[in-house]
């Protein structure tokens, strides 16, 4: 059989899927992209509508637990508003089923090249070992299979110029992974730009993202270059980027599009090469539909997505990732030992702050264990800050 090409624009996807299973939906496209066929990824049940209502998409594959919608009720507004639209459900092990009726011509061709290929399991990130062991990121510690699949791509998308959206709950290490994405791509040597958008006031934000000239408004006293032409050669990171606000969207879409930057005062353009990368813990598809965020910024900056998951679905890592933090926050000479007690502790832990928190839960521990043991009146699980204190008393 003759693999089906892709007969649409560069970015028009001919396979969506949808699941709130992020190594699910990873999995899928990479294989997909192996046989040359361009597919997209659906967080849930509006965000696939969304896609749908954007591309000339043939073949839908859908997750019956979406976090949205019930796929029932999906499967009824698709068939009405999208009628030339395949859709295929996944099992419990991420298999697709064939429909009782074909209406897309071509989109058996891609149900038999999806089934070329064995769908991983929808189970979580925990309950399954990595059948390869892919070295972890500059900067990041872990070996679940979830954390492999962000590994991959990221490596998959260092050596472009492609703009990078990395989603994830707060303290999941956005960061980390953009900056490990420049590292090991061909701008090492250039800047790595970081700005946060929401923890700079919407008046400032446009004078550091442009920069301004001299007497461009009160207290410009002196030209500055803005953080987008300090970029320049290198990678421009743009944290929480759904709290951009609306008035400087369109001005950063212009940048994306055209590659110039003008400063606030002044006429004069200025061309710069700059490798954008983007994050937020926000539901950027959501924002779009209540018009929060501008669709054509969100399409612009999602061309390759990377999503982080969340620590408690990669307990195996706990372990791993507190003896690296144990090993960074310890005085020289010390060897704090980490007990199986402790450890058990840990990986039950829920970490709704993720690493972040995991890491400020050691960096105390090893201040209270003052060079002994890892105990577990030092973790402060509980999060109780009148606990912690307590303990601080208590060993002091």
């Amino acid at each position: 059989m003759t693999t089906p090409t892709q007969p649409f624009g560069r970015n028009d996807p001919a396979v969506i899927i949808a699941s709130s299973n992020s190594r699910l939906r990873q999995q899928i496209v990479q294989n997909l992209m192996r046989s040359r066929i361009a597919a997209a990824e659906a967080l849930g049940g509006a965000d696939a509508l969304g896609k749908l209502e954007n591309s000339e998409c043939q073949l839908l594959l859908l997750d019956r637990r979406l976090p949205d919608l019930d796929a029932d009720e999906l499967l009824e507004i698709i068939h009405r508003r999208f009628p030339g639209i395949d859709v295929l459900l996944l099992d419990e092990a991420g298999h697709p089923a064939i429909p009782a009726r074909w209406r897309s011509p071509s989109a058996l061709q891609l149900f038999e090249t999806i089934n070329r290929w064995q769908a991983p399991p929808a189970s979580s990130c925990n309950s399954a070992k990595p059948q390869t062991v892919l070295e972890a990121l500059p900067g990041m510690v872990g070996q679940a299979p979830c954390m492999a699949v962000v590994y991959r791509m990221a490596r998959l998308v260092a050596p472009r110029t492609t703009p990078v959206l990395i989603t994830g709950a707060t303290g999941t290490g956005k960061e980390v992974v953009a900056g490990a994405i420049h590292q090991l791509g061909p701008r090492v040597s250039k800047p790595f730009v970081v700005i946060n958008c929401a923890a700079i006031p919407e008046a400032l934000l446009e004078s550091e993202l442009f920069g301004y000239v001299r007497g461009a408004f009160t207290g410009a006293v002196q030209s500055r270059l803005g953080r987008i032409h300090s970029a320049h050669g290198g990678t421009l990171f743009l944290d929480e980027i759904g709290d951009l606000p609306l008035s400087i969207q369109s001005k950063l879409l212009r940048f994306l599009d055209q590659g110039e930057v003008q400063r606030l005062g002044s006429s004069d353009v200025f061309r710069v090469d700059v490798r954008v990368i983007a994050a937020t813990n926000a539901n950027l598809t959501e924002l779009t539909q209540k018009k929060q965020f501008r669709e054509d910024l969100f399409y612009r900056l999602s061309v390759f997505p990377i999503e982080l998951p969340a620590l408690a679905e990669r307990r195996g890592d706990v372990e791993a990732l507190a003896r690296h933090f144990l090993r960074k926050f310890q005085l020289a000479g010390e060897d704090q030992p980490l007990p199986p007690e402790s450890v058990r502790l840990l990986e039950k832990h829920s970490w709704p702050g993720n690493v972040r928190e995991l890491q400020h839960v050691m960096e105390r521990a090893s201040i209270l264990a003052e060079g002994g043991p890892i105990l577990a009146e030092h973790l402060g699980l509980a999060g109780d800050a009148a606990q912690v204190m307590s303990a601080a008393r208590h060993f002091a």
